[in-house]
């Protein structure tokens, strides 16, 4: 039985990463996490049917007691934006230095360990075409999120022989237990992908290593994840209303998470890993929020969703 490791599961992909992997009934399966109020209480639903060890990623001597024993390592710990953008030593100390951390114990304990990393599209910078994974590299000076991922990508592919890298856009997640990525330029268009979807791309990744081995690959929803971020924007918050991580990165936050639509790499047709539709989400989104939840909520972000509106008018 193959031993996987989990970091970062109890995040948005790492809860979804531990149901497919329990589900596949073939993995002795570790969860590690930052141990506080959050992730304890998502994660103790899964202690009698994994291994939760609660650390942090750069502990040396943990990392390498965790690497020497696990056959698959899916590295899923970081900081996201904006406050990847707000806290530049944060993202770096988490994204890239507790990245470089697994990669170094996997080099001198575990050289067969597999290293499965979600990297993000956002490398690409902005553009209007439709991006393949080999497009040229255009971090902006200010995208710290984007920076990290990549430095730590080039790690990755420089001392490793057994990995694949995924470079991933936003979520379409589910609003009552996370959030949207809000830093997004209105204008943009966006491929976007469901957090279901993309976990169990990760797990099934680990039965096609041969064939991934060694490659980058764009992890994205398809032509039925495809939708201008505005019109995105628009129906998270006719459904959902207003939040106080919407209003920050409204006003505070720099629009730097760029989007595209993605060439199709035949990754899907490998791993058949694609099942939601932006149309099927909001029709979730309309059908899961009911008229009285959220009331206030709702009616303070009419107001944006007018401006919002009126932009796209204009």
């Amino acid at each position: 039985m193959k031993k996987v490791l989990v970091t970062g599961a109890a995040g948005t992909l790492g809860m979804y990463v531990l149901k497919y992997l329990l589900s596949e009934g073939k993995y002795e399966v570790t969860g590690m996490d930052l141990r506080n109020t959050r992730s304890y209480n998502r994660l103790k639903k899964y202690e009698h049917r994994i291994n939760l060890v609660y650390g942090d990623v750069n502990d040396e001597s943990l990392m390498a007691s965790l690497v020497k024993t696990h056959d698959v390592i899916i590295h899923l710990a970081g900081v996201i934006p904006p406050m990847a953008d707000i806290r530049e030593e944060l993202c770096d100390i988490i994204d890239y230095e507790g990245t470089v951390n697994i990669v170094d114990n996997i080099e001198a304990f575990n050289p067969k360990a597999y290293l499965i990393y979600p990297s993000t599209t956002t490398v690409y910078g902005k553009t209007k075409d439709i991006v393949g994974v080999d497009r040229e590299i255009n971090i902006k000076p200010h995208d710290l999120y984007a920076k990290a991922k990549y430095k730590a990508e080039e790690y990755i592919r420089n001392n490793l022989k057994n990995y694949t890298i995924y470079r991933m856009p936003g979520f379409l997640c589910n609003l009552k237990s996370e959030c949207p990525m809000y830093n997004t330029p209105l204008s943009s268009k966006v491929e976007l992908i469901d957090g279901l979807d993309a976990s169990y791309a990760l797990v099934k990744s680990i039965d096609y290593k041969s064939k991934l081995n060694k490659k980058t690959y764009i992890l994205a929803g398809g032509e039925k994840c495809r939708t201008g971020y505005r019109e995105f924007l628009k129906q998270i918050l006719r459904y959902h209303g207003i939040s106080v991580r919407f209003l920050l990165s409204y006003f505070f936050a720099d629009k730097n998470f760029y989007g595209s639509y993605y060439e199709d790499n035949e990754l899907d047709s490998l791993l058949n890993y694609r099942g939601t539709s932006i149309k099927n989400y909001y029709i979730n989104l309309e059908n899961n929020e009911s008229k009285i939840k959220r009331f206030i909520p709702k009616l303070l972000a009419k107001p944006f969703i007018m401006v919002l509106h009126l932009k796209k008018e204009r």
